[in-house]
């Protein structure tokens, strides 16, 4: 539960909200909440009545409120970094044939904010707007390996350490340990850690004085490559990396110097 106050508990029954993925009664939301019945209706009206939420009288559901979708779109245009990939991501992905993915950190998750799909595309967890674990995915090491070492330490925290697959590396020290290997080479490897028969290799996405803005991965089925195959790639994913982040650096940051090299 937050402790943000009025604002940081409204927001995570906003969250609930949306976490069920689908319109939801108010006694399902009762259920899972820290709040006592009186507290969660008041924040669920004064949401509903700022149009995050709406509620649906004929079958007494709510959910998550048009006005959210225009945040979004401001959100995707002023913070992601979809907008300014877009033609990075689309010139790497014909040319190596196959998914490619672009994340960003999100309060210690992974965020995936764009994605573009293989010739032959692979069913997996990975869609651009989902979150998943840091931990366990090479997109997520690669940003997780580059943070300032305070950062790092405090973001370590917020993983979950669940082990997806017998490879996920559920241990803090052991993950703590690949991240050093991942920064001495620049970049990072998901082996079958998070899905069975998913493999990646990752780098993060840095800035001329290496702050971690996101990050940038290649992925493919080990029914279709391998990590040699992967490894061949890794000049391109960096090129990649480093046009996206100068594109960005310069959009966001237009009086400082461009960036020269990104550490990877």
């Amino acid at each position: 539960m937050s402790g943000d106050g009025t604002v940081g508990k409204a927001m995570d029954v906003l969250d609930q909200v949306a976490a069920f993925g689908r319109p939801v009664r108010f006694g399902a939301l009762l259920s899972a909440s820290p709040f006592p019945k009186a507290t969660l209706y008041r924040f669920l009206q004064t949401l509903t009545n700022q149009r995050l939420l709406e509620y649906d009288a004929e079958h007494q559901t709510y959910s998550l409120g048009v006005r959210l979708v225009r945040l979004a779109h401001a959100a995707w245009t002023q913070s992601s970094l979809a907008p300014i990939a877009r033609p990075h991501l689309d010139q790497l992905s014909a040319k190596i044939g196959l998914t490619v993915h672009l994340a960003q950190l999100d309060n210690g998750q992974v965020l995936y904010v764009d994605k573009r799909n293989a010739v032959h595309p692979v069913e997996m967890f990975s869609q651009a707007g989902k979150v998943g674990p840091a931990y366990c995915t090479g997109v997520g090491k690669a940003m997780l390996a580059f943070l300032p070492e305070l950062e790092q330490r405090r973001v370590l925290t917020q993983q979950s350490y669940h082990r997806f697959t017998p490879q996920t590396l559920a241990e803090p020290a052991t993950l703590k340990a690949e991240l050093a290997h991942i920064v001495e080479r620049g970049h990072a490897y998901d082996r079958e850690e998070h899905e069975p028969g998913i493999i990646c290799v990752a780098v993060p996405i840095l800035t001329g004085h290496d702050k971690v803005l996101g990050g940038l991965s290649i992925t493919g089925s080990t029914q279709t490559t391998n990590y040699q195959k992967l490894d061949a790639l890794v000049p391109d994913l960096k090129a990649a990396a480093l046009a996206i982040a100068q594109h960005a650096e310069a959009w966001r940051f237009p009086g400082d110097h461009p960036i020269q090299q990104t550490g990877t």
